[in-house]
């Protein structure tokens, strides 16, 4: 679910998922095994729910960010400008696979995942909704 201070709030069901661009990305298990993760780039279901991305990212849209919350009740927040591809350009993806095949118990049935960080604390396993949030309206 996309919800929040966003024009089309959004549930999308896996084979929405399916449909949309997809991307891999591989991170490393703390044993040094690689481990290829696939889904959707956290900013094309931004972009669906109308948040403002591209050309619309200035001014008091800089200062909004999104909450991707967990089953268990983890939450971590991004601000759009790290997500936008003319900002920060950062790699997260909404993963449903791990090394090809459906996520795991614990694992999903959706994780955000985020390469490109030095530690995998904002990887949100058991990932349920992105909360939209503008700070300035």
């Amino acid at each position: 679910m996309v919800t929040g201070d966003i024009p089309t709030p959004l549930t999308l069901k896996a084979e929405d998922l399916a449909a949309m661009p997809r991307e891999k990305a591989t991170i490393p298990e703390q044993d040094g095994t690689q481990i290829e993760y696939e889904g959707v780039p956290l900013r094309e279901i931004l972009k669906r729910a109308g948040a403002p991305l591209g050309g619309q990212l200035r001014g008091k849209a800089l200062a909004s960010y999104v909450l991707a919350k967990a089953k268990d009740g983890y939450q971590v927040a991004f601000t759009l400008g790290e997500i936008d591809a003319q900002f920060g350009n950062e790699q997260i993806i909404v993963a449903d696979k791990r090394d090809g095949k459906s996520l795991f118990g614990y694992q999903g049935p959706y994780r955000l995942v985020c390469p490109h960080d030095k530690a995998g604390a904002r990887s949100v396993r058991m990932l349920e909704s992105l909360e939209f949030v503008k700070l300035q309206k």
